[in-house]
């Protein structure tokens, strides 16, 4: 299950469960759509992965299966991003 984090890992702008911002690789890394997609270019910087839209978990369900609250806030190295970046931007993601 979806830890649903509630922030952008980067930046640390608030990415509740409601929001449309947030963006997700397969390790669940989360950053909001200006960081993953502008930034990082569609590459995780932690895992060389691609993003996804964060889905939304309906009420019914956060009340039983609530969002975590632990924020995790840690900025990237920008240059060392760009390298990781460059290194897997043009790679076919069925052979990351």
């Amino acid at each position: 299950m979806l830890e649903i984090r509630p922030n952008c890992e980067h930046c640390g702008t608030d990415l509740p469960n409601t929001s449309t911002e947030a963006m997700i690789c397969s390790f669940e890394c989360t950053y909001c759509k200006t960081c993953a997609l502008e930034i990082f270019k569609n590459v995780c910087p932690s895992c060389s992965g691609n993003f996804v839209e964060r889905p939304i978990r309906p009420q019914k369900m956060i009340e039983k299966y609530p969002a975590s609250t632990e924020r995790v806030f840690k900025p990237k190295e920008l240059k060392d991003s760009k390298i990781n970046t460059e290194k897997f931007i043009n790679i076919d993601p069925e052979n990351r």
